[in-house]
This record gives C-alpha cells, sequence and structure tokens, in this order.
C-alpha cells in the first residue's frame, strides 16, 4: 500500500487499539505500524508467486534477453511536450474517476436490491440481530469468506466478523474495511490479537472491485488496444490480489 494511506492506517488502527486495550497511543501506532510496513513487503513477493501459479509461463517470454523499443517522438518541442502531458493526465483523471463512479454505484445498486429483497422475505431484522448489519453484498460476501477465514487459522468466535472485513475490503476498498476494524477494536468487539494480526495482514491491499474501474480508465488510455485484455484480467487480479493477503496473512498467523 501508498505511505500516505499507511499513516492514515496507523492512525486508525492505533488510536481504536490505544483506546481499547488501555495501552500508550505511541506504543499502539508502533505496533500497527510495524505489522503494515511488514504486510506491504512480504505482499510483493506473494503477489508474484499467486501471479505465477495463475499465469505459468508456458512458452519462452517475449521480453527474455534483448528487447528493441522504438520510442516516437509525438511533440516537436518542450512547450508542446508539457502541454500533451497535462491534457493525458487530465484523460487519464477523468477516466479513472468515471469509472470509480461506475463501478461503486453498480455495488450500490446490487445492495438496494439485496436489501429490498431483505425487506420483502423478512430477513432484514433478523440479520441485524444475528450480524449486525443486513441482507447486503457485504454481508454474502462475508458469510462466505467465513469458512476460508477458519481455514487459514482464525478463531471461529472472530471469523464472521474477519470474513465480513475481507467482504468489505473486496467490495469497496480496504480504506473502508480498516475503518470498520477500527470501530470493532474501539467496541471491543475484536480482541484477539490473532485475529487483529491476521486482519491487518490480509486487509493490506489493493485488490477489490474499485481497483479493476482504476486498472481500466488508468491502463486503458495508456493501451487502448488492450483494454479488453486489463478488463478480462480484473476479476482475476482481484482474486490473485486476495489470495496473495490471505497468504502473508496466515504465514503471521502461524508465526504469532
Amino acid at each position: 500500500i501508498a505511505g500516505g494511506v499507511m499513516a492514515a492506517y496507523i492512525q486508525i488502527l492505533g488510536n481504536s487499539y490505544a483506546q481499547s486495550m488501555g495501552i500508550a497511543l505511541d506504543q499502539a501506532r508502533q505496533m500497527f505500524a510495524t505489522l503494515l510496513l511488514g504486510a506491504s513487503v512480504m505482499a510483493a513477493p506473494a503477489a508474484l508467486v499467486i501471479s505465477k501459479i495463475m499465469f505459468p509461463e508456458v512458452s519462452e517470454p517475449e521480453t527474455k534477453g534483448t528487447v528493441k523499443i522504438k520510442i516516437e517522438k509525438n511533440a516537436s518541442n518542450a512547450i508542446e511536450s508539457i502541454a500533451n502531458g497535462t491534457i493525458d493526465g487530465l484523460n487519464l483523471a477523468l477516466n479513472v474517476g468515471a469509472m470509480l463512479i461506475a463501478f461503486i454505484a453498480f455495488i450500490a445498486l446490487i445492495n438496494y436490491i439485496l436489501f429490498a429483497l431483505g425487506n420483502l422475505t423478512g430477513w432484514n431484522e433478523p440479520l441485524k440481530a444475528a450480524y449486525g448489519q443486513p441482507l447486503d453484498f457485504q454481508l454474502v460476501i462475508g458469510l462466505v469468506l467465513r469458512y476460508l477465514a477458519v481455514g487459514i487459522g482464525v478463531p471461529w468466535h472472530d471469523s464472521l466478523k474477519f470474513g465480513s472485513l475481507l467482504g468489505t475490503k473486496v467490495v469497496l476498498n480496504e480504506f473502508v474495511a480498516y475503518m470498520e476494524m477500527g470501530k470493532m477494536i474501539a467496541a471491543k468487539t475484536l480482541t484477539n490479537p490473532k485475529t487483529i494480526l491476521m486482519a491487518t495482514y490480509a486487509l493490506c491491499g489493493f485488490a477489490n472491485f474499485s481497483s479493476i474501474a482504476i486498472q481500466i480508465g488508468g491502463l486503458g488510455p495508456l493501451a487502448p488496444s488492450r483494454k479488453g485484455d486489463i478488463a478480462a484480467l480484473g476479476i482475476k487480479a482481484v482474486i490473485g490480489g486476495s489470495l496473495a493477503t490471505l497468504m502473508t496473512a496466515t504465514l503471521a498467523g502461524m508465526l504469532m
């Protein structure tokens, strides 16, 4: 994850943990800084391992050895180059913003349909009583991922919370998931040190549906002819990224 958002996560989790556990704020922040830094470093080789498993090299790669690249100059001077860069940057930002709005709106539509279905069937109130939220996409994914959480070593009594955080991270993004985790820690509904450690590692990544929009909107204009390939790899990239962070979380839980 980026250094800027890492600092925000350290603040969110550190403040909640210090308040809940009654320890010094600096000590709590230092603990989560160590965890997040370790998770970020471990995620890079984990992502390479998962990507090679999902897409093994079955032939000689085109980039092996000497690669000749022809770079065309599309500007006659520095002024034109600055102007072209400004226009391209603006188009890129607009593409990413539009894709994010569209994807987040699509998730909101799914949640609206599921919420309406919950009201129609009378499921929302029992679900609120049992899980603290009505029928929505995050809850569905959380219930499915609960058993995956148990499989990687999360205690059963925390597995639903862990799965819900994973669901929030995949459906929305890791920022919202870390905020929810901070609330759980502050409310003392998430206190197990092993679960907190593994959740910190598992949420440390950009594998979510919003990232698909960012990849299409960001890389599409750079390689318009490959936009279809980028879109086709979107879901696989989310799965691969999630597996990478789950692998680091499993290892962290084993070594605790």
